[in-house]
């Protein structure tokens, strides 16, 4: 089997020839802890968590490495942790805001399905190494020094005379198309419009750090540089992939690239780059002045995780997802019926059609298609089921599963059992009249009954 993977950079698909079969380094942008996560922020989460078991599958589960960071230190943490915490000094603030927002992200990526990365590393926990950075870019000319900020110049990484990528090249962009079509912070200290920020004096009260050499004033660092830091200290100066959304591919992770290439004089960082595609809401783009703004945590409260995982899978990663109501009904009533099939059924192996699947570029589609096979087929259930564990499912008994998705809807069974006992009475009776009130009322509440020889059973209706 051989793994294929789509390079942003490259603009093609190519075979995954690891640097270090025995130590395989993938780095997905992670979270900045100031808020609730929203499903758009699912998206990486789920993506990168299956090309990760498929790696763990495909090289040992012992040689490879995830790193996926926290973002705790930027403008809007420290607004959210002024505005939640007035009564605390501000970094104090921010501590608790971070420790209480990091512990949502990982409840909730949790009931997700996904697996934990190997190391999850705090951007405050590596100044030392943004530091360090810092320094080798002003020595090799590729960064300055101008009122008590650093920046770099992509310029100077142009006309360097070394092995370097062309900044732009993972963009596309010229430097002239990136002025016109990026916002830029205009500064009369930068030579040059394009020049980012590495390091900046810190406002007072907020979270500052001894700044590089030659700057007296403490500081703080840049969003950039934090990701190039966390990536080297981890995973090397060089490693096999990097992922996030395709939100980022500019500026962050061209000026990611920028960093690292310069400072250690690599013709690339990552060998592949991926990036998944956006995410609408009903084919609108989601905001909350729309009234369409949705948190992991908020469809939690109507959802098993696990149909929010299989919905957002059902789209290749590359392409846009329209995130629907209809579309999460669909994923609910699939894995109801894979539920009844497989859930209690122990062993079997994964199926090769499955893996291959996803081994070309994660296609969840065909993937799907080929579990929808096995359901049909002459596989057995043992080997859907494996097939299901493997890619972050069935983690529940088929009674668990019934009962999960009661607690997600906010159903009562206890009240639920009451409505169903007195329609038996009045079918006993033949008050037929108040036996269709009461399931017309059960209807409304979303329950679905079935009416057998062997008494009335009960589901949730989706």
């Amino acid at each position: 089997m051989e793994l294929r993977l789509y390079d942003t950079l490259t603009r093609e698909k190519q075979p995954f020839v690891p640097l270090d079969p025995k130590n395989v380094r993938m780095y997905v942008c992670g979270p900045t802890v100031y808020d609730f996560a929203h499903i758009g922020n699912a998206r990486p989460v789920i993506v990168f968590d299956v090309l990760f078991r498929l790696l763990r599958h495909v090289y040992g589960a012992d040689h490879v490495t995830y790193v996926r960071n926290i973002t705790d230190v930027d403008d809007k943490i420290n607004d959210r942790a002024a505005r939640d915490f007035p009564g605390l000094p501000l970094n104090e603030a921010i501590r608790k805001l971070t420790e209480i927002t990091e512990k949502q992200f990982h409840d909730d990526v949790d009931a997700l399905g996904a697996l934990r990365p190997t190391t999850e590393p705090r951007a405050t926990e590596h100044i030392a190494e943004m530091r360090a950075i810092i320094e080798k870019l002003v020595a090799g000319d590729f960064a300055y020094l101008a009122e008590d900020h650093v920046l770099f110049s992509p310029e100077a990484m142009n006309a360097a005379n070394l092995v370097l990528p062309r900044y732009g090249a993972l963009s596309k962009r010229s430097l002239d198309e990136m002025i016109t079509g990026a916002r830029v912070d205009v500064a009369p200290y930068k030579r040059d419009a394009t020049d980012f920020v590495l390091w900046k004096p810190s406002k007072p009260g907020e979270p500052s750090w001894p700044s590089p050499s030659g700057i007296k004033t403490p500081g703080r660092p840049g969003w950039h540089i934090e990701c190039s830091a966390m990536a080297w200290k981890h995973l090397g100066t060089q490693f096999d992939i990097h992922g996030g959304g395709s939100d980022l591919v500019f500026p962050h992770h061209e000026n990611e690239i920028a960093q690292s290439c310069c400072a250690f004089h690599e013709s690339r960082m990552a060998n592949i780059w991926m990036h998944n595609g956006f995410l609408q809401v009903e084919s609108e783009k989601m905001s909350k002045s729309l009234g369409n703004f949705f948190t992991i945590r908020d469809l939690l409260k109507d959802w098993p995780g696990e149909v929010l995982r299989f919905n957002m899978l059902k789209t290749h990663y590359r392409s846009p997802i329209d995130w629907t109501l209809k579309a999460v009904e669909e994923s609910a009533r699939t894995l109801d019926n894979w539920y009844r099939i497989a859930a209690d059924t122990k062993g079997g192996q994964i199926a090769d059609t499955v893996l291959e699947a996803l081994a070309d570029d994660l296609n969840t589609p065909q993937m799907i298609a080929l579990l929808h096979g096995l359901r049909n087929g002459d596989a057995g259930p043992e080997t859907l089921a494996a097939s299901l564990r493997f890619l972050g499912f069935l983690s529940d008994s088929a009674v668990q599963w019934e009962g999960r998705k009661r607690e997600a809807s906010g159903v009562d069974p206890d009240r639920v059992n009451a409505l169903i006992a007195d329609r038996t009475a009045a079918r006993a009776r033949k008050d037929f009249k108040e036996s269709d009130r009461i399931r017309d009322k059960l209807a409304a509440m979303g329950i679905a009954i079935k009416d057998s020889k062997d008494g009335t059973t009960w589901e949730i209706a989706r």
